[in-house]
Protein backbone atom coordinates (compact mmCIF):
# COMPACT_ATOMS: atom_id res chain seq x y z
CA UNK A 1 0.00 0.00 0.00
CA UNK A 2 3.01 2.28 -0.18
CA UNK A 3 2.64 5.41 -2.28
CA UNK A 4 -1.16 5.40 -2.28
CA UNK A 5 -1.36 8.80 -0.59
CA UNK A 6 0.25 10.99 -3.22
CA UNK A 7 -1.45 14.37 -2.88
CA UNK A 8 -3.66 16.53 -0.65
CA UNK A 9 -6.84 14.94 -2.02
CA UNK A 10 -5.69 11.45 -1.00
CA UNK A 11 -4.86 12.84 2.43
CA UNK A 12 -8.31 14.40 2.67
CA UNK A 13 -9.92 11.04 1.91
CA UNK A 14 -7.77 9.19 4.46
CA UNK A 15 -8.57 11.78 7.12
CA UNK A 16 -12.29 11.39 6.34
CA UNK A 17 -12.08 7.62 6.88
CA UNK A 18 -10.15 8.15 10.12
CA UNK A 19 -12.73 10.64 11.39
CA UNK A 20 -15.50 8.14 10.57
CA UNK A 21 -13.97 5.10 12.23
CA UNK A 22 -11.66 6.47 14.94
CA UNK A 23 -14.22 8.26 17.10
CA UNK A 24 -15.87 8.02 20.52
CA UNK A 25 -18.98 6.41 19.00
CA UNK A 26 -16.90 3.45 17.81
CA UNK A 27 -16.17 2.62 21.46
CA UNK A 28 -19.41 3.69 23.11
CA UNK A 29 -21.86 2.29 20.52
CA UNK A 30 -22.59 -1.44 20.50
CA UNK A 31 -21.84 -3.04 17.12
CA UNK A 32 -20.81 0.31 15.67
CA UNK A 33 -21.55 0.30 11.92
CA UNK A 34 -18.50 0.84 9.72
CA UNK A 35 -20.49 1.45 6.53
CA UNK A 36 -24.03 1.60 5.20
CA UNK A 37 -23.94 -2.19 4.71
CA UNK A 38 -25.14 -4.34 7.62
CA UNK A 39 -22.20 -6.74 7.12
CA UNK A 40 -19.56 -4.32 8.35
CA UNK A 41 -19.61 -3.48 12.05
CA UNK A 42 -17.45 -3.79 15.14
CA UNK A 43 -18.26 -7.26 16.59
CA UNK A 44 -18.99 -7.92 20.24
CA UNK A 45 -16.07 -8.43 22.57
CA UNK A 46 -15.30 -12.14 22.94
CA UNK A 47 -12.73 -14.90 22.52
CA UNK A 48 -10.39 -15.09 19.53
CA UNK A 49 -12.65 -17.59 17.76
CA UNK A 50 -15.55 -15.12 17.73
CA UNK A 51 -13.43 -12.65 15.76
CA UNK A 52 -12.34 -15.40 13.36
CA UNK A 53 -15.96 -16.34 12.81
CA UNK A 54 -16.88 -12.73 12.10
CA UNK A 55 -14.04 -12.35 9.60
CA UNK A 56 -14.97 -15.63 7.90
CA UNK A 57 -18.49 -14.38 7.12
CA UNK A 58 -17.24 -11.22 5.41
CA UNK A 59 -17.59 -11.28 1.59
CA UNK A 60 -14.54 -12.17 -0.53
CA UNK A 61 -15.10 -9.08 -2.67
CA UNK A 62 -16.05 -5.84 -0.97
CA UNK A 63 -18.92 -3.86 -2.48
CA UNK A 64 -18.28 -0.13 -3.19
CA UNK A 65 -20.75 0.74 -0.42
CA UNK A 66 -18.33 -0.75 2.11
CA UNK A 67 -16.09 2.27 1.52
CA UNK A 68 -18.88 4.81 1.28
CA UNK A 69 -18.96 4.76 -2.52
CA UNK A 70 -21.92 4.41 -4.87
CA UNK A 71 -22.64 1.21 -6.80
CA UNK A 72 -21.72 3.13 -9.97
CA UNK A 73 -18.09 3.03 -8.82
CA UNK A 74 -18.04 -0.72 -9.46
CA UNK A 75 -19.44 -0.16 -12.95
CA UNK A 76 -16.81 2.49 -13.70
CA UNK A 77 -14.05 0.17 -12.48
CA UNK A 78 -15.31 -2.68 -14.65
CA UNK A 79 -15.53 -0.42 -17.71
CA UNK A 80 -11.94 0.71 -17.13
CA UNK A 81 -10.75 -2.91 -16.79
CA UNK A 82 -12.64 -3.88 -19.96
CA UNK A 83 -11.16 -1.03 -21.97
CA UNK A 84 -7.66 -1.99 -20.80
CA UNK A 85 -8.29 -5.63 -21.74
CA UNK A 86 -9.60 -4.75 -25.20
CA UNK A 87 -6.66 -2.43 -25.84
CA UNK A 88 -4.26 -5.25 -24.90
CA UNK A 89 -6.06 -7.66 -27.25
CA UNK A 90 -5.96 -5.06 -30.02
CA UNK A 91 -2.23 -4.57 -29.56
CA UNK A 92 -1.66 -8.33 -30.01
CA UNK A 93 -3.57 -8.52 -33.28
CA UNK A 94 -1.47 -9.38 -36.37
CA UNK A 95 -0.43 -6.37 -38.41
CA UNK A 96 -0.89 -8.16 -41.72
CA UNK A 97 -4.26 -7.89 -43.47
CA UNK A 98 -5.84 -11.14 -44.58
CA UNK A 99 -8.75 -12.04 -46.83
CA UNK A 100 -10.56 -9.63 -49.12
CA UNK A 101 -11.45 -5.98 -48.62
CA UNK A 102 -9.25 -2.92 -48.29
CA UNK A 103 -5.66 -3.23 -47.11
CA UNK A 104 -4.32 -1.55 -43.98
CA UNK A 105 -2.58 1.03 -46.14
CA UNK A 106 -5.80 1.88 -47.98
CA UNK A 107 -7.75 2.15 -44.73
CA UNK A 108 -5.18 4.42 -43.08
CA UNK A 109 -4.88 6.53 -46.24
CA UNK A 110 -8.65 7.09 -46.24
CA UNK A 111 -8.52 8.00 -42.53
CA UNK A 112 -5.66 10.43 -43.13
CA UNK A 113 -7.57 12.03 -46.00
CA UNK A 114 -10.66 12.43 -43.82
CA UNK A 115 -8.67 13.91 -40.93
CA UNK A 116 -6.94 16.39 -43.26
CA UNK A 117 -10.37 17.60 -44.33
CA UNK A 118 -11.61 17.74 -40.71
CA UNK A 119 -8.64 19.21 -38.82
CA UNK A 120 -8.65 23.02 -39.21
CA UNK A 121 -5.74 24.93 -40.69
CA UNK A 122 -3.70 27.14 -38.30
CA UNK A 123 -5.23 30.54 -37.53
CA UNK A 124 -3.64 33.82 -38.66
CA UNK A 125 -2.22 34.92 -35.31
CA UNK A 126 -0.60 38.14 -36.59
CA UNK A 127 -3.89 39.36 -38.06
CA UNK A 128 -5.75 38.48 -34.86
CA UNK A 129 -3.23 40.37 -32.68
CA UNK A 130 -3.52 43.39 -34.97
CA UNK A 131 -7.34 43.27 -34.82
CA UNK A 132 -7.29 43.15 -31.00
CA UNK A 133 -4.75 45.97 -30.52
CA UNK A 134 -7.40 48.32 -29.13
CA UNK A 135 -8.19 45.95 -26.24
CA UNK A 136 -4.98 44.57 -24.75
CA UNK A 137 -6.63 42.76 -21.86
CA UNK A 138 -5.25 39.81 -19.92
CA UNK A 139 -7.91 37.59 -21.49
CA UNK A 140 -6.77 38.53 -24.98
CA UNK A 141 -3.21 37.62 -24.02
CA UNK A 142 -4.57 34.19 -23.08
CA UNK A 143 -6.32 34.01 -26.47
CA UNK A 144 -3.07 34.76 -28.30
CA UNK A 145 -1.17 32.18 -26.28
CA UNK A 146 -3.84 29.54 -26.90
CA UNK A 147 -3.89 30.22 -30.65
CA UNK A 148 -0.10 30.02 -30.76
CA UNK A 149 -0.15 26.60 -29.05
CA UNK A 150 -2.96 25.30 -31.22
CA UNK A 151 -1.24 26.56 -34.39
CA UNK A 152 1.89 24.58 -33.51
CA UNK A 153 -0.26 21.52 -32.85
CA UNK A 154 -2.44 21.90 -35.96
CA UNK A 155 0.57 22.48 -38.17
CA UNK A 156 2.29 19.36 -36.84
CA UNK A 157 -0.81 17.16 -37.19
CA UNK A 158 -1.58 18.30 -40.73
CA UNK A 159 2.05 17.93 -41.79
CA UNK A 160 2.26 14.38 -40.44
CA UNK A 161 -1.02 13.43 -42.11
CA UNK A 162 0.18 14.77 -45.47
CA UNK A 163 3.55 13.00 -45.10
CA UNK A 164 1.81 9.77 -44.05
CA UNK A 165 -0.29 9.75 -47.21
CA UNK A 166 2.86 10.18 -49.29
CA UNK A 167 4.65 7.44 -47.34
CA UNK A 168 1.74 5.02 -47.82
CA UNK A 169 1.94 5.66 -51.58
CA UNK A 170 5.71 5.19 -51.53
CA UNK A 171 6.72 8.70 -52.59
CA UNK A 172 8.57 9.45 -49.31
CA UNK A 173 10.36 7.29 -46.74
CA UNK A 174 8.21 5.82 -43.92
CA UNK A 175 10.09 7.11 -40.86
CA UNK A 176 9.74 5.63 -37.37
CA UNK A 177 7.57 8.61 -36.36
CA UNK A 178 5.24 8.15 -39.35
CA UNK A 179 5.06 4.41 -38.69
CA UNK A 180 3.92 5.13 -35.14
CA UNK A 181 1.22 7.46 -36.52
CA UNK A 182 0.23 4.76 -39.01
CA UNK A 183 -0.17 2.08 -36.31
CA UNK A 184 -2.06 4.40 -33.95
CA UNK A 185 -4.48 5.49 -36.67
CA UNK A 186 -5.16 1.90 -37.69
CA UNK A 187 -5.90 1.06 -34.03
CA UNK A 188 -8.06 4.17 -33.57
CA UNK A 189 -5.67 5.69 -31.02
CA UNK A 190 -4.17 9.17 -30.79
CA UNK A 191 -0.46 9.25 -31.79
CA UNK A 192 1.77 10.37 -28.93
CA UNK A 193 3.20 13.25 -30.99
CA UNK A 194 -0.32 14.73 -31.25
CA UNK A 195 -0.77 14.84 -27.47
CA UNK A 196 1.95 17.39 -26.79
CA UNK A 197 -0.58 20.23 -26.85
CA UNK A 198 -2.87 18.78 -24.19
CA UNK A 199 -3.58 15.33 -22.68
CA UNK A 200 -6.62 13.32 -23.76
CA UNK A 201 -7.98 9.79 -23.33
CA UNK A 202 -10.48 10.01 -26.17
CA UNK A 203 -10.38 7.64 -29.14
CA UNK A 204 -9.07 9.13 -32.37
CA UNK A 205 -12.44 10.03 -33.93
CA UNK A 206 -13.77 11.70 -30.77
CA UNK A 207 -10.45 13.51 -30.29
CA UNK A 208 -10.59 14.96 -33.80
CA UNK A 209 -14.16 16.21 -33.30
CA UNK A 210 -13.16 17.71 -29.94
CA UNK A 211 -10.17 19.44 -31.54
CA UNK A 212 -12.47 21.10 -34.08
CA UNK A 213 -14.63 22.48 -31.25
CA UNK A 214 -11.57 23.73 -29.37
CA UNK A 215 -10.29 25.64 -32.37
CA UNK A 216 -13.81 26.95 -33.08
CA UNK A 217 -13.93 28.61 -29.63
CA UNK A 218 -10.64 30.39 -30.36
CA UNK A 219 -11.71 31.29 -33.90
CA UNK A 220 -15.09 32.74 -32.92
CA UNK A 221 -13.47 34.69 -30.07
CA UNK A 222 -10.82 36.02 -32.46
CA UNK A 223 -13.36 37.04 -35.10
CA UNK A 224 -15.86 38.53 -32.66
CA UNK A 225 -15.74 39.53 -29.02
CA UNK A 226 -15.43 37.75 -25.69
CA UNK A 227 -17.51 34.57 -25.36
CA UNK A 228 -20.52 34.80 -23.07
CA UNK A 229 -19.84 31.25 -21.86
CA UNK A 230 -16.31 29.82 -21.86
CA UNK A 231 -15.66 26.10 -22.15
CA UNK A 232 -12.69 25.87 -19.82
CA UNK A 233 -11.85 22.37 -21.09
CA UNK A 234 -11.07 23.84 -24.52
CA UNK A 235 -8.07 25.76 -23.15
CA UNK A 236 -4.72 24.00 -23.28
CA UNK A 237 -3.86 25.73 -19.96
CA UNK A 238 -7.07 26.58 -18.06
CA UNK A 239 -5.10 27.88 -15.07
CA UNK A 240 -3.75 30.69 -17.26
CA UNK A 241 -7.30 31.61 -18.21
CA UNK A 242 -8.39 31.68 -14.54
CA UNK A 243 -5.44 33.90 -13.62
CA UNK A 244 -6.39 36.28 -16.44
CA UNK A 245 -9.96 36.52 -15.09
CA UNK A 246 -8.55 37.46 -11.67
CA UNK A 247 -6.24 40.05 -13.26
CA UNK A 248 -9.13 41.58 -15.19
CA UNK A 249 -11.23 41.88 -12.03
CA UNK A 250 -8.31 43.29 -10.04
CA UNK A 251 -7.71 46.04 -12.62
CA UNK A 252 -11.42 46.79 -12.91
CA UNK A 253 -11.83 47.22 -9.13
CA UNK A 254 -8.36 48.71 -8.46
CA UNK A 255 -7.36 46.04 -5.96
CA UNK A 256 -4.42 43.68 -5.66
CA UNK A 257 -4.89 40.30 -7.30
CA UNK A 258 -3.57 38.71 -4.08
CA UNK A 259 -6.71 39.69 -2.11
CA UNK A 260 -9.06 38.04 -4.60
CA UNK A 261 -10.48 34.54 -4.31
CA UNK A 262 -13.30 32.71 -6.04
CA UNK A 263 -17.01 32.58 -5.42
CA UNK A 264 -19.03 30.08 -7.48
CA UNK A 265 -22.66 30.62 -8.48
CA UNK A 266 -24.44 27.77 -10.27
CA UNK A 267 -26.72 29.17 -12.97
CA UNK A 268 -30.21 27.70 -13.27
CA UNK A 269 -30.80 28.92 -16.84
CA UNK A 270 -30.37 26.87 -19.98
CA UNK A 271 -27.03 27.79 -21.60
CA UNK A 272 -28.86 28.94 -24.77
CA UNK A 273 -30.80 31.48 -22.68
CA UNK A 274 -27.65 33.11 -21.27
CA UNK A 275 -26.89 36.00 -23.62
CA UNK A 276 -25.45 38.65 -21.29
CA UNK A 277 -22.06 38.79 -19.58
CA UNK A 278 -22.04 38.52 -15.77
CA UNK A 279 -21.41 41.74 -13.88
CA UNK A 280 -18.28 40.19 -12.39
CA UNK A 281 -16.18 37.24 -13.51
CA UNK A 282 -17.10 34.80 -16.29
CA UNK A 283 -19.56 32.03 -17.09
CA UNK A 284 -17.98 28.59 -17.48
CA UNK A 285 -19.74 25.64 -19.09
CA UNK A 286 -18.87 22.21 -20.44
CA UNK A 287 -17.88 20.66 -17.09
CA UNK A 288 -18.92 17.12 -16.16
CA UNK A 289 -19.86 15.94 -12.67
CA UNK A 290 -18.54 12.51 -11.65
CA UNK A 291 -19.45 10.58 -8.53
CA UNK A 292 -22.72 12.37 -7.78
CA UNK A 293 -26.00 13.55 -9.26
CA UNK A 294 -27.27 17.12 -9.46
CA UNK A 295 -30.58 18.52 -8.23
CA UNK A 296 -31.42 21.39 -10.65
CA UNK A 297 -34.20 22.76 -8.43
CA UNK A 298 -32.25 22.96 -5.18
CA UNK A 299 -28.89 23.51 -6.96
CA UNK A 300 -27.11 20.92 -4.87
CA UNK A 301 -25.53 17.48 -5.05
CA UNK A 302 -27.71 14.40 -4.84
CA UNK A 303 -27.38 10.65 -5.31
CA UNK A 304 -26.78 9.68 -8.94
CA UNK A 305 -29.07 7.36 -10.85
CA UNK A 306 -27.83 3.83 -11.57
CA UNK A 307 -25.45 3.82 -14.56
CA UNK A 308 -25.23 7.63 -14.41
CA UNK A 309 -21.44 7.81 -14.20
CA UNK A 310 -21.12 11.43 -15.35
CA UNK A 311 -23.48 14.27 -16.18
CA UNK A 312 -23.14 17.70 -17.74
CA UNK A 313 -23.11 20.40 -15.08
CA UNK A 314 -25.08 23.64 -15.44
CA UNK A 315 -23.17 26.80 -16.29
CA UNK A 316 -21.22 28.12 -13.29
CA UNK A 317 -20.26 31.75 -12.72
CA UNK A 318 -16.65 32.06 -11.63
CA UNK A 319 -16.79 35.29 -9.63
CA UNK A 320 -13.66 36.92 -8.17
CA UNK A 321 -14.39 38.31 -4.74
CA UNK A 322 -12.62 39.97 -1.82
CA UNK A 323 -12.67 38.71 1.76
CA UNK A 324 -14.42 35.46 0.96
CA UNK A 325 -15.78 33.65 4.01
CA UNK A 326 -14.37 30.27 4.93
CA UNK A 327 -16.17 27.24 3.55
CA UNK A 328 -18.91 26.34 6.04
CA UNK A 329 -21.23 23.41 6.59
CA UNK A 330 -23.33 22.29 3.69
CA UNK A 331 -20.59 23.02 1.17
CA UNK A 332 -18.48 20.42 -0.63
CA UNK A 333 -15.09 21.65 -1.93
CA UNK A 334 -15.14 19.86 -5.30
CA UNK A 335 -11.85 19.43 -7.19
CA UNK A 336 -11.80 20.13 -10.93
CA UNK A 337 -9.61 17.95 -13.15
CA UNK A 338 -8.52 18.53 -16.73
CA UNK A 339 -9.13 14.93 -17.80
CA UNK A 340 -10.04 11.58 -16.18
CA UNK A 341 -6.49 10.76 -15.01
CA UNK A 342 -6.68 12.74 -11.78
CA UNK A 343 -3.02 12.31 -10.88
CA UNK A 344 -1.95 13.83 -14.18
CA UNK A 345 1.79 13.76 -14.73
CA UNK A 346 4.81 15.50 -13.25
CA UNK A 347 4.95 17.85 -16.23
CA UNK A 348 1.21 18.35 -16.53
CA UNK A 349 -0.95 18.09 -13.37
CA UNK A 350 -4.61 17.33 -13.94
CA UNK A 351 -5.96 19.31 -10.95
CA UNK A 352 -7.10 22.81 -11.93
CA UNK A 353 -9.16 24.46 -9.17
CA UNK A 354 -11.60 23.72 -6.33
CA UNK A 355 -15.25 24.67 -6.87
CA UNK A 356 -17.59 25.00 -3.87
CA UNK A 357 -20.87 23.13 -4.42
CA UNK A 358 -23.83 22.73 -2.07
CA UNK A 359 -23.65 19.25 -0.56
CA UNK A 360 -27.44 18.81 -0.29
CA UNK A 361 -28.85 16.38 2.28
CA UNK A 362 -25.47 14.72 2.87
CA UNK A 363 -22.41 16.19 4.56
CA UNK A 364 -19.25 16.97 2.61
CA UNK A 365 -17.58 13.80 3.99
CA UNK A 366 -20.16 11.73 2.10
CA UNK A 367 -19.02 13.16 -1.26
CA UNK A 368 -15.35 12.91 -0.31
CA UNK A 369 -15.78 9.14 0.04
CA UNK A 370 -17.61 9.08 -3.30
CA UNK A 371 -14.65 10.75 -4.99
CA UNK A 372 -17.00 13.39 -6.39
CA UNK A 373 -15.22 15.71 -8.82
CA UNK A 374 -15.69 17.86 -11.90
CA UNK A 375 -14.01 16.87 -15.18
CA UNK A 376 -13.23 19.21 -18.06
CA UNK A 377 -13.13 16.32 -20.56
CA UNK A 378 -14.18 12.68 -20.68
CA UNK A 379 -12.88 9.48 -22.27
CA UNK A 380 -15.51 9.57 -25.02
Amino acid sequence: YGGRVTDAWDRRLVNTYLDTWYCDEAINTENFKLSSLATYYIPDDGPLQSYKDYIAQLPNFDAPEAFGQHGNADIASQIEDTVELLESILMMQPRVAGGGGATREELVDDMAKGLLEQVPAPLDLDAIIKAKMDDQSALHVVLFQEIERYNIMLGGVRRQLADLRKAVKGTVVMTAELEDVFICMFDGRIPASWLKGYPSLKPLAAWAADLVERVRQCSEWAEGTYPVIYNMGYFTFPTGFLTAVLQTSARKNSVSIDVLSWEFVVNTQDPKEITQYPKEGVYVGGMFLEGAGWDPELCCLQEPNPMELTLLMPVIQFKPTENKKKTGKGIYPCPVYYYPVRTGSRERPSYMITVDLKSGKAEADHWIKRGTALQLSLMT
